[in-house]
């Protein structure tokens, strides 16, 4: 199993490209069930997630074929993905794959509307809380499916196709929205979708699935209106940047201090954490073609913050920036309201010595003189990268174990690292 060591102790200096969005190409990969015609999607990040849902859809009949790159192109774009479903040829998503990628429960909305069923397995992915899928199934009983759980298996039936409804989420929810917004393309009359969430990835899917031919308004809102189609056509389609490596990478240099240029940022989409950032005492300046972020060695203020989300601090962030305060001057307070247990990096960050006291869903961070290096283990994917933040700025080695989380989100996250005056390597078992 690979493991990734850090001697910390550098400061960053440099330029590193933002990959594509994890959490809007997932989704934009599943948006291909629902059109009979290719869908082209271009700066797919090279992800196990990504790999691995190609294989989900190919399981369901969808051809998927990249574009090489030749020699001389920039080998930081990310990848061009044709994706084609011509024919369902299963509609099920089974146990042993969706269990490894919550995201993939996502199929649902998209088989159902254009099959009139689907059996898709109960998720899996991360251990940070329960994440139920209950407002997903809601969402597709509103808009006429008849729903049973059997043996594990959501099985969904809609014989006479869906039709159009109110949904009112009583909470905000990423996949419910994105999967009853995509079942929602393909069924009979108006649906509207009241306390949607608003995410950039969200807004993202939103627009490809225009360019394929849905009629939707209110993008970027709490409100979506879908006009249902009969079908949806082929389209080609961008991967927005991804803000969660953006903000990740935006930490890190405020951390060590030094200076990164994130190439292909755009600041719009994450707001609340750039000026978090101006907060705790980093320099973010908005420039053509990115955003750039240094600290010329200055100490770094306490912050209090909670997730929420967006426009809110992300959840996706709040590793992370715990990873940034730990040497903070100050007691700095992290609350996390979006997953009940998302702070399993907690005992690993004390193990590199942290100051942190957990009471319920608040975190308090007591700023410490400094970190030492030592072996600690990936939880989840955010946990993961929070290890590698606490790991630059530790003296000393740290060893990081179990990093196949890192490569779920992360587009070679040691290579970028390294070519900005990190030491970081991964040792393959």
């Amino acid at each position: 199993m690979d493991r990734i060591k850090i001697v910390g102790g550098q400061r960053l200096k440099g330029k590193i490209p933002i990959s594509g969005a994890k959490n809007a190409a997932l989704p934009l990969m599943i948006a291909s069930l629902l059109t009979q015609d290719r869908l082209t999607l271009k700066n797919v990040p090279n992800l196990a997630d990504v790999n691995l849902l190609a294989r989900i859809l190919r399981n369901h009949g969808v051809d998927h074929s990249v574009d090489g790159k030749r020699a001389g192109n920039n080998q930081h774009i990310g990848e061009t993905f044709h994706l084609t479903a011509r024919d369902i040829v299963d509609t099920t998503a089974p146990y042993e794959m969706v269990s490894r990628m919550r995201a993939s429960f996502w199929v649902l909305g998209p088989l159902l509307a254009r099959m009139g069923e689907a059996r898709v397995s109960m998720p899996g992915g991360c251990a940070i809380g329960t994440r139920p899928v209950d407002l997903h199934l809601m969402g597709m009983k509103a808009l006429g499916a008849e729903i049973d759980i059997d043996g594990g298996y959501v099985v969904a039936r809609a014989p006479k196709g869906l039709r159009g409804n109110r949904i009112i989420f009583p909470k905000v929810s990423v996949g419910a929205t994105h999967n009853v917004m995509m079942a929602a393309t393909l069924a009979k009359g108006e649906t509207v979708i009241e306390n949607a969430a608003r995410e950039p990835e969200v807004a993202d899917v939103a627009n490809c699935l225009v360019k394929m031919g849905a009629k939707i308004e209110g993008i970027g809102t709490s409100t979506v209106r879908i006009q249902g189609r009969d079908r949806l056509e082929g389209a080609v389609h961008t991967v927005l940047p991804d803000r969660i490596e953006t903000g990740t990478y935006a930490f890190a240099v405020a951390a060590t201090g030094g200076e990164l240029f994130l190439e292909g940022a755009r600041p719009e989409l994450l707001e609340t954490p750039l000026d978090v950032l101006r907060r705790i005492g980093a320099t973010v300046t908005i420039e053509e073609g990115g955003i750039r972020v240094s600290r010329d060695g200055g100490h770094l203020e306490p912050v209090s913050i909670e997730t929420q989300p967006y426009p809110g601090f992300p959840t996706d962030l709040q590793a992370q920036l715990m990873a940034l305060t730990t040497t903070a001057r100050g007691t700095s307070v992290i609350r996390e309201t979006i997953f009940e247990n998302r702070f399993m990096h907690v005992q690993e960050l004390v193990r590199l010595g942290a100051d942190i006291k957990l009471h319920g869903d608040t975190a308090t961070i007591s700023g410490v003189q400094g970190l030492r290096g030592a072996q600690v283990m990936a939880t989840d994917l955010r946990a993961s990268v929070s290890l590698v933040i606490a790991g630059l700025i530790a003296d000393g080695e740290t060893m990081i174990n179990r990093v196949y989380h890192l490569d779920r989100g992360f587009e070679r996250l040691e290579h970028k690292l390294s070519a900005c005056g990190a030491i970081i390597e991964r040792i393959t078992a």
